[in-house]
């Protein structure tokens, strides 16, 4: 049954406040920065085949940061080539921001900017009307496969996009975080199906092995610092609880046994670690890597 709360996602505004504070008390970013700059750039290494041109597609690219350092990778492992970088992104306010981002690298010049402002199933839906048939070479989907209605109709159709020797990697939240747990114990209550999935690593895993499909996976480490939560009426706390249910006004919409069942579920060791009067979360993120596909799989 899919939850009664309001998804988070509904409130635009809100969304971002809650994210820029998960971005300030996690160690997410760095965590991704770590993968892109040690093991990103062997994954790039056998795509392209020698192309002096490549296409790329972002997935869900946000404000473009980790966007533009993945480029930047590939490009220090293919010098000399022209980049195609489709971005797939339904916020207005990240759209904008990504693009103000470019502006002030005057060094991407060998990369060509096709914005779209939709969601993934708009893409595939435009990307099907118009019967492209453009091969990608690199495909990235970074947090996103909560805000699709199939994960796994979304994965198969982007990996259908992909050039021989092409790469599509996936990063989710690890299907061994505090995440999982969470949304393990409370997904009927917190997930409403049309708008978000409490999908994990685990889960997109359990997908492609039943498909017969091959993937390389890795685990990053990171946490969060969720101490402000279990302050009542903290405003950052009740941001951050947002963000951790994917709910709207979490604390002043879900029945008060859920509230502290999510507020017990957040402090029990399974979720999070508590030091120094911090509570640590584990926000553990897990790294999928498929090629195209093959007929044997």
């Amino acid at each position: 049954m899919a939850s009664q709360l309001k998804s988070l996602v509904n409130d635009d505004n809100r969304y971002q406040k809650s994210f820029q504070l998960f971005l300030e008390r996690s160690s997410e970013h760095q965590c991704m920065q770590d993968f892109i700059h040690k093991m990103l750039p062997d994954i790039l290494a056998s795509i392209g085949d020698g192309k002096p041109h490549l296409n790329v597609i972002g997935v869900g690219s946000g404000a473009g940061e980790i966007d533009l350092e993945m480029l930047s990778e590939l490009r220090q492992k293919h010098p000399g080539v022209t980049v195609d970088n489709e971005v797939v992104e339904p916020s207005n306010q990240q759209l904008h921001n990504y693009k103000v981002l470019v502006s002030q690298k005057p060094d991407l010049d060998y990369v060509k900017f096709n914005w779209n402002k939709m969601t993934a199933a708009e893409f595939e839906e435009h990307w099907r009307a118009k019967k492209m048939t453009k091969k990608a070479d690199f495909i990235h989907m970074i947090q996103m496969l909560y805000y699709v209605k199939d994960p796994g109709a979304t994965i198969n159709f982007f990996q259908s996009l992909l050039d021989k020797n092409g790469k599509l990697l996936i990063i989710l939240v690890s299907g061994e975080s505090g995440w999982g747990t969470l949304w393990r114990t409370y997904r009927s209550e917190l997930c409403n199906t049309e708008i978000s999935q409490c999908v994990t690593t685990g889960d997109i895993k359990s997908f492609l092995d039943s498909k017969g499909v091959r993937y390389q996976n890795y685990e990053l480490p990171s946490q969060m610092d969720i101490t402000e939560c279990f302050t009542e009426g903290d405003e950052k706390g009740e941001l951050l609880l947002d963000f951790l249910t994917e709910v709207l006004d979490f604390s002043k919409t879900a029945s008060p046994e859920l509230k502290a069942g999510v507020l017990k579920m957040l402090r029990h060791p399974d979720c999070s670690v508590e030091s120094n009067g911090k509570v640590m979360f584990n926000n553990n993120l897990g790294v999928i890597v498929l090629d195209q596909l093959t007929e044997d799989q």
